[in-house]
C-alpha cells in the first residue's frame, strides 16, 4: 500500500510559516465543568456538522452554553439536530445555491469539519471573512511531507502538490495530504492571524462508522484467537472525537489562532495496551497472536483496512504515531481515560443494528484472520531449531 492511501485514512471526519500560539482566555485547561465567561456566549457556523466530528462539536459547544448553525447540503443524517439553525448550500461556490445562505451573516467562529479543496475552502473564508472573527480548519496529520521522523512538531516539513488546481484524491489518494495542506494555506490567506489549523490523526470512539479502531475492541470481545500486527510495544496515537470537539470550542472560547497536532492520547500508548484494555474492557480471555509486520507484509497485508490504523514503527512510518502534541496540550488539550474511549466504543457498536453489526467496515475478515494464523504457525514449526537426534546409546 502506498505511503498517500496510508495517510488518507488517517483522517476522520493540514501557511507557508507557523502562527504563533494564543493563549486560551478565559477557560481553565481540562477543566471539563468549566463554564464560558459572562457574556461569552460564542455564534458557531459548523461547515459540515452532521458526519462523525460535526456532529460532536454540537454537543460540545451547546453543553457550554454556545449558539449554533449548520450548513450542509442536508444529505448526510438531516434528522440530526432538529433545534439547531440549519442553512442548505454547497461548498462549491460555482453550484447554484452555492455559498449563498452565508451572506450577510455574522459569527464569532467558523469550524470547518468538510474543506478538502482549497478553491472550495478559500471561496468560504474570504465570504466569511468580513463577519466572522476565527476559522477552524480540521486539516489531518497528512498535511505533512512525511512520517519517518518520531517525535516531530508542526514544524515539520510539510506536503506540496505539483498542480495547485486538481480537485481530486489520486489514484492512490496520494493529493490528499498536499491539499490538506493547500487548505490550510487558503483559509490563512482569507484570514490572516484568524485561523486555527487542526491537524488530528486517527479519530476515534462511539459513532465512528469507519470502524477502523472501533474493529479492534469488538474483534476482542467476539474472543478465540485473535491476529495482532507488529509487536506489544509499537507506538499508537488516536484522539477520542469527543476530547478533540470540546478542545474545539475551548479554542474559540479562547479565540486562539494556530497550526497543532491534535494526537493523543495523554500519555504513551501502544498495540499492546490498547489489547490490553480491551480485554479489560470485555472481560474475554481472548488469545492474542502476534504476528510481525514483515511476515504480514510478504502475505500481502501491509496496513489499507485489513489492519486498520497499525503502522510498523519502522522506515518512512516510523513516526506515524509517534508525532508531538506537546503545543495542543499547552492549549489546553487533554484526553479522557482510553478505557472510556475502548468501553464507549464497544457500546455503541453493540447498539447497532444487527445487519450493520455483521458488517464490520474495517478489519481482517474472519476467514482471512484464520488463514493468516495458520500461515504464521507453519513458519514458526518450519524456523524451530531442530532437536539433536538420540545417540541410541546407553546412559
Amino acid at each position: 500500500m502506498t505511503t498517500s492511501r496510508r495517510k488518507f485514512l488517517r483522517y476522520s471526519a493540514a501557511g507557508a510559516s507557523l502562527l504563533a500560539l494564543s493563549p486560551v482566555v478565559g477557560v481553565a485547561a481540562g477543566d471539563k465543568n468549566a463554564s464560558p465567561r459572562k457574556g461569552s456566549k460564542k455564534r458557531i457556523l459548523i461547515l459540515g456538522g452532521t458526519g462523525f466530528l460535526g456532529p460532536a462539536v454540537v454537543e460540545a459547544a451547546r453543553a457550554r452554553g454556545h449558539s449554533l448553525t449548520l450548513f450542509n447540503r442536508g444529505k448526510t443524517r438531516p434528522e440530526l439536530f432538529p433545534d439547531v439553525e440549519k442553512l442548505r448550500g454547497d461548498r462549491d461556490p460555482d453550484k447554484d445555491e452555492g455559498l449563498a445562505a452565508l451572506r450577510g451573516r455574522e459569527w464569532d467562529a467558523v469550524v470547518d469539519t468538510s474543506g478538502y479543496y482549497p478553491r472550495m475552502v478559500r471561496a468560504s473564508a474570504r465570504l466569511l471573512a468580513p463577519n466572522v472573527k476565527q476559522y477552524l480548519f480540521i486539516s489531518s496529520v497528512s498535511a505533512y511531507a512525511s512520517d519517518k521522523t518520531p517525535h516531530e512538531d508542526e514544524r515539520g516539513p510539510t506536503a506540496t502538490l505539483a498542480d495547485p488546481t486538481v480537485e481530486s484524491m489520486g489514484k492512490d489518494y496520494e493529493f490528499y495530504g498536499g491539499l490538506k495542506r493547500a487548505c490550510e494555506e487558503a483559509a490563512e490567506a482569507a484570514m490572516p492571524g484568524r485561523v486555527a489549523n487542526i491537524r488530528p490523526g486517527y479519530i476515534v470512539g462511539p459513532d465512528d462508522r469507519s470502524d477502523r479502531f472501533t474493529y479492534w475492541p469488538v474483534r476482542f470481545d467476539r474472543g478465540g484467537e485473535m491476529l495482532a500486527p507488529g509487536t506489544p510495544q509499537d507506538p499508537l496515537q488516536i484522539i477520542d472525537v469527543r476530547d478533540l470537539a470540546r478542545w474545539l470550542v475551548l479554542l474559540i472560547e479562547g479565540n486562539v489562532s494556530g497550526v497543532f497536532n491534535a494526537v493523543g492520547p495523554g500519555t504513551a500508548w501502544t498495540m499492546g495496551a490498547m489489547l490490553d484494555t480491551c480485554r479489560k474492557v470485555s472481560g474475554k480471555d481472548t488469545k492474542v497472536t502476534w504476528v510481525p509486520a514483515d511476515f504480514l507484509e510478504k502475505q500481502g497485508e501491509t496496513g489499507d483496512v485489513r489492519l486498520p490504523i497499525y503502522m510498523p514503527p519502522t522506515g518512512t512510518s516510523a513516526g506515524t504515531h509517534l508525532r508531538s502534541n506537546a503545543k495542543a496540550v499547552k492549549a489546553g488539550l487533554t484526553f479522557r481515560p482510553v478505557e472510556d474511549t475502548v468501553r464507549d466504543t464497544l457500546a455503541w457498536f453493540k447498539g447497532l443494528p444487527e445487519e450493520r453489526r455483521a458488517k464490520l467496515r474495517a478489519g481482517l475478515p474472519p476467514e482471512r484472520e484464520v488463514e493468516l494464523l495458520a500461515l504464521w504457525a507453519k513458519a514458526r514449526t518450519q524456523d524451530a531449531p531442530v532437536a539433536p537426534a538420540a545417540s541410541g546409546k546407553g546412559g
